[in-house]
């Protein structure tokens, strides 16, 4: 990642219903490696936006702890309950975006990323073994398709030396033994997937450079960034939204 990268990066792809319509974007994603700091920007959306959140089910996953005690083993077993959980989400989400066409939703990392990027390193890294792999590939194959895709991706990046600071820091106990080529093929998996990312528009954040909860300007610049991709013409309200008055 070069130290010259811009703060923030957007496709450039327009929300739009038909050629020339600008639409806002109801239903954003937000993806990134472990502890890049999506949970904090679903958290800003959300005060900032009123965007309402779907925060990722770690803590329910009755497989967790004994994943990263024993991997092999429980690979499976973790991505599957991983990926029945997030399907869940995205049905309920199906159902609250028609119910509540006035409403934008915010969703902590991302089915495609369960089965793209965790799967998929848990089985080059021969963690998950080729049979498991195929049956959960094929499940995941099943369901995608019938999923709405999201209007904006936001890709939270941040360096892998940055990462382990934030969480050995954050303190979650299953999370203070994660093997370090482990973290290192999901970062580099993050990066291929991304690059290969078609379903619409996204943006990047830098988030090691980037300090919106503390520094005024940061929170204006990404303010500004996210207007100009969740509300298409609407960017003015930035400055306010993001005011140095604010706490």
């Amino acid at each position: 990642m070069s130290g010259r990268a811009p703060k923030f990066a957007h496709n450039g792809l327009d929300l739009r219903t038909e050629p020339g319509r600008e639409r806002s974007a109801r239903f954003v994603a937000i993806a990134g490696n472990i502890g890049a700091g999506k949970s904090t920007l679903t958290s800003f959306l959300e005060s900032k936006f009123g965007i309402r959140p779907f925060y990722e089910p770690n803590d329910a996953n009755p497989y967790l702890t004994d994943f990263y005690g024993d991997m092999e083993r429980y690979a499976f077993h973790s991505q599957m309950y991983f990926l029945s959980a997030k399907f869940r989400a995205h049905l309920e989400l199906a159902q609250l975006l028609d119910d509540h066409p006035e409403t934008v939703f915010v969703q902590d990392r991302t089915i495609y990323e369960d089965a793209e990027i965790f799967a998929t390193t848990l089985n080059r890294s021969g963690v998950m073994n080729d049979r498991d792999f195929q049956t959960y590939m094929s499940m995941y194959g099943a369901i995608r398709d019938s999923l709405p895709k999201p209007d904006l991706l936001i890709y939270v990046r941040c360096s892998m030396r940055t990462l382990r600071r934030r969480i050995k820091k954050r303190g979650r106990t299953e999370e203070q033994n994660i093997d370090l080529n482990y973290l290192k093929g999901l970062q580099a998996a993050y990066e291929d997937w991304f690059g290969r990312y078609d379903l619409g528009p996204t943006l990047i954040i830098e988030s090691e450079r980037v300090d919106y909860l503390s520094h005024w300007v940061d929170r204006l610049e990404l303010t500004t960034a996210l207007e100009r991709v969740l509300h298409p013409g609407t960017q003015d309200r930035a400055a306010v939204a993001a005011s140095p008055s604010e706490p």
